[in-house]
């Protein structure tokens, strides 16, 4: 499908999705973002859902300003994939010891590793900018700089949530490595501090939801947190290349007789800003649950843990800001998955992937989720597919 454009205060809203299949509580923010006195254009996404303060699904391009909301706590959250040498005829029939070679190599949850790993133990991957990135940590808001500790303990490692580490093949029996995550607690925290010092700011007294407050250009306050907001971002892109690099090890170990290679890593955030310009203009383009989707670049939208994954190319659609969707979305909430579903439902539906299949996964169900199918479909004029993957191995925090 191509967009519909419903009206909004100050844009018009641009929606890949059928209006009438959004939440009421989504489709309410998307019109509160729309009133916001510096936006320029908003689109969004078909795996919409309700979030805080703005919508997961949305891109929303403001001039002179940026809603860290719009942005969500989990700040570079995001994808990484690699095409490997191995085939499906490669695996082996029991999956059982990767995932655990893989749960021993990559902390999940809340775990980090005993020491910092250091990116120079890994071949190829270099340590170029790793102590320049470190000692710019000295530069971010004061209310988190005790985490640094932590945060050099959890770089490398998966957290929880929706957030996982998979083994997939795609439809030609190829085997690929996916993982999905972003800036551990650091970023939440950045994240949270200064959503609370923009809801203090005078200019954002008057706005419709306080969660929708911003910070304006040529202010200390917008300089502060552009500043956390960049360095969170390389965060979780430095975080997905570490866990890549020690799934490949695992990998490398578990397959010595293939002697496995890689083919180059594709990697996207889909909760951040970018500087980009439209219609000759200089705009602050906020994408909270999407993915940048500019002509030919590549980009990944992972389905639920139980349903598989598309590999995408960007097909530069400008009336979307070139952009795509981040995910197939949540259709319920995690309690509304806990009271609906079973761990016998979450059996059935991850029936031949070797995951967990316990109680503290029941929210990720593949129900929970829209149909990854129906939300490629949708987005159709948005990007184009180059792979579809099926999971075989998820490791979930």
């Amino acid at each position: 499908m191509s967009y519909v454009e419903i009206p909004g205060a100050k844009v018009p809203i641009r929606m890949w999705t059928d209006p009438a299949a959004v939440e009421g509580v989504a489709m309410q923010q998307l019109q509160n973002v729309a009133t916001l006195p510096w936006i320029k254009g908003l689109a969004v996404m078909p795996d919409v859902h309700y979030g805080k303060g703005a919508t997961v699904g949305s891109v929303i391009a403001m001039r002179g300003a940026v809603c860290p909301a719009a942005v969500g706590v989990d700040i570079g959250c995001g994808m990484s994939a690699v095409k490997t040498s191995l085939t499906a005829n490669d695996l082996p029939g029991d999956l059982s010891r990767l995932r655990s070679k893989i749960e021993q190599a990559i902390p999940v949850g809340r775990g980090m590793h005993t020491d910092p790993v250091d990116p120079g133990r890994f071949h190829g991957l270099g340590t170029a900018g790793w102590d320049d990135f470190w000692g710019r940590f000295d530069g971010v808001a004061e209310a988190v700089k005790f985490r640094q500790e932590r945060a050099t303990h959890q770089m490398g490692t998966l957290g929880s949530g929706n957030h996982f580490v998979e083994v997939c093949t795609d439809t030609t029996g190829s085997v690929w490595l996916m993982l999905h995550s972003g800036s551990r607690n650091i970023g939440k925290e950045l994240a949270e501090h200064h959503i609370g010092v923009a809801q203090k700011l005078p200019h954002n007294q008057g706005l419709i939801d306080r969660d929708l407050a911003v910070f304006v250009a040529d202010t200390p306050q917008m300089a502060a947190y552009r500043n956390d907001l960049f360095w969170a971002q390389e965060y979780a892109k430095h975080n997905r290349t570490i866990m890549m690099a020690l799934l490949k090890d695992v990998i490398r170990r578990e397959f010595k007789k293939a002697k496995p290679t890689f083919e180059p890593e594709i990697s996207c955030h889909h909760n951040y800003v970018a500087e980009e310009r439209y219609e000759g203009m200089d705009l602050l383009v906020t994408r909270k649950g999407a993915i940048r989707a500019g002509s030919g670049e590549y980009g990944i939208i992972p389905g639920s843990m139980g349903t598989g994954s598309y590999i995408v190319k960007g097909l530069g659609n400008e009336k979307a800001f070139n952009s795509a969707s981040h995910g197939a979305g949540r259709r319920m909430s995690r309690n509304a998955a806990k009271r609906r579903f079973s761990t016998k439902d979450l059996e059935e539906q991850t029936r031949g992937v070797e995951c967990r299949k316990d109680s503290g996964v029941v929210d990720e169900i593949p129900g929970a989720y829209k149909p990854i199918e129906q939300v490629i479909d949708q987005q159709r004029d948005l990007v184009e597919v180059v792979a579809k993957l099926k999971q075989v191995v998820c490791v979930k925090g």
